[in-house]
Formats: C-alpha cells, sequence, structure tokens
C-alpha cells in the first residue's frame, strides 16, 4: 500500500513537472512571437530618421494642414505619439510626431535635458522647413514642452498640455535607479504586465483606484499598451524621463514668462500627476486655461470626444498662417 502511494505520489511530481515544462515553453513561444510582432508593427508604421542640427530625430507625421508638434509621454515614442494624435486631433491639421530623446531611433545624447529637447523640437522644424507649428505634449512629454515654449515662443502658435507634469508634489514615488534600470529593459516583464497582469498595468498607466472600465476604456488602454513595446529600446528615454526631465520642473521654471495661449487638460482624480498641480501652474500662466475634468484618471478615459473637440477647436482658433507651415 504505502508502495503505491509512493509511486502516485512520483506520478503527480512527473505530471506536473511535464505541465509546467509544456507551460514555460508556450509562455516563451508567445513572448517571442509577440516581441517579434510588436517590433514588426513599429516598423512598419513609417517613421524616418532625420539629421538636424541638433543630432537625428525620429519622427513620422500624420494627417493634412497646419503643423501640430505632438509630444509623447513616458515609455512612448512616436508611435505612442500616433495614438494620441489619431485620437485627439480633427481635420485641418498635419502631426509632425518625434521620438523624444532616448526612444526608439532618437539617441539619448549627452548633454540631454528638458532645455535640448526643446531645442530639438526647434531644430527638427528647422530642417522641416516650418517656421511656426502648435504643439500637444501628453504626461512626461510636458516638461520639455514647457521649455519649449519659454524658448521659442515665436515658433509655438499654441500649446495644450494633457495630464502634463507640472511643477509640485506627487504621491507617485520612484522606484530604486538600479531596479528601474533593470525592469524598464526588460521585453519580457513588460509584455507580462501588458498580457497577464494587465489590471497592474492599468495602475501602472494612472487608472485611478476602483474605476470601472467600459469596453471602450478597455479597447483604448489596449491601443496604448501597444506602443510600451519593445520597451528596451524605450528605456533610455524612460529613465531620463523618471529620474531628470520629471524633477526638472520643479527647479524653478518662469512659467509666468509663457505669453503663447495655452491650454491644460488634466483629471481631478489623476494618480500620477497631481491635478491641485496642474490648477496651481494655471494660476501662474498668462493666456493660460484650465479644462478640469471629473474623472477618468491620467489617461482621462470616458471623455474622449469631449477632449478631441476640445483640442480641435483651440488648436484652429489660434493657426498661424502668416508663418511658413508646410514641410518643405
Amino acid at each position: 500500500m504505502l508502495l503505491e502511494k509512493v509511486k502516485i505520489g512520483w506520478l503527480l511530481v512527473g505530471v506536473l513537472s511535464v505541465a509546467l515544462v509544456i507551460g514555460a515553453a508556450f509562455i516563451h513561444t508567445r513572448y517571442r512571437r509577440d516581441i517579434r510582432a510588436a517590433q514588426e508593427h513599429v516598423q512598419n508604421l513609417g517613421s524616418q530618421v532625420i539629421e538636424t542640427s541638433c543630432g537625428p530625430i525620429e519622427y513620422a507625421t500624420f494627417g493634412e494642414g497646419f503643423p501640430v508638434l505632438v509630444i509623447h509621454g513616458i515609455f512612448g515614442g512616436f508611435d505612442q505619439g500616433l495614438v494620441t494624435a489619431r485620437g485627439q486631433l480633427g481635420e485641418g491639421f498635419q502631426a509632425i510626431i518625434p521620438s523624444r530623446f532616448g526612444y526608439l531611433r532618437t539617441p539619448l545624447p549627452d548633454n540631454a535635458s528638458p532645455v535640448t529637447q526643446a531645442d530639438a523640437f526647434a531644430c527638427l522644424l528647422d530642417t522641416l522647413g516650418i517656421e511656426k507649428a502648435a504643439m500637444i505634449a501628453t504626461s512626461a512629454g510636458g516638461t520639455s514642452a514647457i521649455q519649449f515654449a519659454l524658448r521659442h515662443p515665436d515658433r509655438c502658435s499654441a500649446l495644450v498640455l494633457v495630464s502634463s507634469n507640472a511643477p509640485g508634489e506627487t504621491e507617485a514615488g520612484l522606484p530604486p535607479k538600479l531596479v528601474a534600470n533593470t525592469l524598464f529593459r526588460s521585453d519580457f516583464v513588460f509584455w507580462a504586465l501588458t498580457t497577464y497582469f494587465q489590471s497592474s498595468m492599468g495602475s501602472i498607466m494612472g487608472v485611478p483606484k476602483g474605476f470601472e472600465l467600459t469596453p471602450e476604456d478597455k479597447a483604448n488602454m489596449a491601443k496604448t499598451m501597444e506602443t510600451i513595446l519593445p520597451v528596451n529600446p524605450r528605456a533610455e528615454g524612460a529613465l531620463f524621463d523618471m529620474y531628470v526631465s520629471n524633477p526638472d520642473i520643479n527647479r524653478g521654471y518662469p512659467l509666468e514668462e509663457i505669453n503663447v495661449p495655452l491650454l491644460i487638460i488634466h483629471a481631478v482624480d489623476d494618480p500620477l500627476a497631481n491635478y491641485d498641480n496642474a490648477r496651481a501652474m494655471v494660476e501662474r500662466i498668462p493666456n493660460a486655461r484650465l479644462l478640469s475634468v471629473e474623472s477618468g484618471g491620467h489617461m482621462l478615459l470616458g471623455h474622449e470626444e469631449r477632449i478631441r473637440a476640445e483640442i480641435t477647436g483651440f488648436l484652429e482658433q489660434h493657426k498661424d498662417f502668416s508663418a511658413r507651415s508646410q514641410i518643405s
């Protein structure tokens, strides 16, 4: 009897071992397939690298009309900017969408800072033969966009900041740099998060606790999640954003000197970028207006049509056709 129990025990161990091996093989196969598909997706989106006086910059374009620089957030790239442009810009505009420093095919220069990133936006416009453009910046992209408005006001017809970084305290703590440096370079970690732990990924993307996602919300989140993979070629940019660019907003920017028309869109329940910081920033900037959204978190979920209409109307109002505004 005892011998039979031992045999059964070893049989169960064998079955479990085989199941684990098969499961691991399945996960590995799916991971390799999905990462390969993500790499091919980015490669097929039609971006190009252009040499500027500030160095090489990857960018893509979308639509036709008055130019709008679309500046992506953390873990992004031009592909994330394309999602933003398609969702937030109406007809009559041409989105010019760079990958910021350290993202995809735009290298991170040794002197990288929000100031040099802002100057690189101007260099991109110079190389494309555009004198003036509007700008939409999301999340971590807001810091360099603010610097662009401060340093190149003659090149910026209007600025829209969406869930932007702003001066002040934030509840979101930073992981240890060594940990982030390892995790941010791991395609497997972020693939697992986006594939098997989407609720955790939702928290990382700024979905408020207890927020009930509609099918449309889930679809919009999926579009953004697709622009995170592969994460390895975005790691330098994400680390720069987290430890250099985002904190730089608290180094005493002279916000009162911003004189371009400015629309700030922010959710009251944003768990990543503090709403009170956005409200305080508006009070310091002439010609600034705050569009407050009561819910939806960092991604402003559930308000896509309203935000698209507000942004399109605002940029339409401030088109400046006196300057050269077409890619030459």
